[in-house]
Parts: structure tokens; sequence; C-alpha cells
């Protein structure tokens, strides 16, 4: 069986000292393989979103082993955990991040811009990145020419345009109705079948977490529970 694409062993994360320390992490064991889709759920303080912020290179864990690739990630400095974070994975927020001013292309084209990548090259992976999630369209609106799912998927094309291993999702339907929720769910489950993306998602919405391969459940910063999603997955 090949090696996990992530791997955390006994991670433990606590904030503040003494008697005002809060320990949001008590020993987490996850493991996420290639081709993943991941769904994390878990009431408010269970360290759903503490455990993102470890796995998106945001924080450190306090105790315990972080592996990317079998790099072990709780060893690495500042600018080595930027690199990674920049190399290797990509963000999708409830919120959508978008700059108003800018068209949707400029938006995708972002992160490719602080990589120093020259004009033509980002033009052209960011209408590829938005053909993929249908845009291509409308690479020339504005953010508030573009409904909310638009806005989002837009978000998910700036965080796919650098080609990342793993999607790191943070409620991508907070902000949504139901019916633009299950259109970003369906085109997320499209591109980790389709793409071969692995995806990693917190959410509080069962029906947003049906969409995912399996389901992985938080409790006062533990894992309670794991279990088979898959019940909205369609396969081509």
């Amino acid at each position: 069986m090949a090696d996990p694409l992530i791997s955390l062993r006994g991670v433990t994360k606590r904030f503040g000292q003494g008697a005002a320390a809060f320990q949001a992490l008590r020993g987490i064991d996850l493991d996420v393989f290639a081709g993943d889709f991941v769904a994390i759920m878990g009431s408010s303080g269970s360290g759903k979103s503490t455990t993102m912020n470890i796995l998106g290179c945001l924080d450190v864990p306090t105790s315990g082993a972080y592996t990317f690739r079998g790099v072990h990630v709780e060893n690495l400095d500042r600018d080595q955990r930027s690199l990674l974070r920049r190399r290797y994975l990509g963000f999708v927020f409830q919120g959508f991040n978008l700059l108003a001013r800018t068209t949707a292309l400029e938006n995708v084209e972002l992160p490719l811009v602080y990589r120093g990548e020259d004009r033509r090259q980002r033009r052209e992976r960011g209408m590829a990145a938005l053909a993929k999630v249908g845009l291509a369209d409308w690479w020339h609106h504005t953010p508030a020419e573009l409904s909310g799912g638009q806005q989002q998927r837009v978000a998910i094309a700036r965080a796919l345009v650098t080609e990342p291993d793993v999607l790191l999702a943070d409620e991508p339907t907070g902000n949504l109705d139901s019916e633009r929720s299950v259109e970003i769910m369906e085109l997320l489950s499209d591109l980790n079948r389709r793409v071969g993306i692995t995806i990693l998602m917190v959410t509080h919405e069962p029906d947003m977490a049906a969409y995912a391969s399996t389901i992985v459940h938080f409790r006062d910063g533990l894992v309670e529970r794991t279990e088979a999603g898959g019940q909205h997955r369609t396969h081509a």
C-alpha cells in the first residue's frame, strides 16, 4: 500500500501558558492519501480549524509529527513552510477573498504574480484554471458582476492555478445558498475525480460532507470517529 501523502501522529496544539493555557488538540492521528477527498466535521472548538491551520503550514504543532510527502513539516523553519505552502497547497475559504476592482482572470493570476511568472504564462495558466471551473467566458468580469457561486468558482480557480497537490477548503459553501452550495460541491467532487486533486474540507454541514469519500469527526481536540462518505458522488 502506498504511503500517505499527509500523516499526523500524536499532534497536539496548546495556546497560551500556565492557567490561561488552552489545549486545542490533544493528540491527533490522521492519514490522507493522494486522491482522497476528506471532510472534517465537528462543533466549534473541536479542533478542526486548528488542524487545518497546521496542515496548511499556517501554524505548527506543539508536539507530534506532521509529514508531507515523507518530510517532517514540524521541523521546517518559517521560510521552508512558506515554500511548501506555495508549491503544494491551494486554499479556498468561506469568504471568497477576491480583489474587488480586478477581473476574474487577474484574481486567478495573483499567486503566479507572487511567483514572478511572466505575463503571457500567467494569462495562459489563469485561463486554463478558469476553464476547469467553467468560467472561461467570464474572465473579464469583476466580482461585483458575478454571483456568489461564480465568485467561489473564481476562488477555486485561483487555488488551482499553481497546480497544487492538495486543496484545503475551509467552509467553502458557508456564504452560499443551498443551490449554489450544491454547485460548488459538485465542482469539487468532479475536480477530485477527474483531475485527481486531493481535497481536505472543513464543513459544519452533513449534506456537504457527504460529497467527500471520507468524513472525519472531531470532538474536544481529538478524532472521535471516521466514516465513509460518498453518498452524493457519481462516477462518470
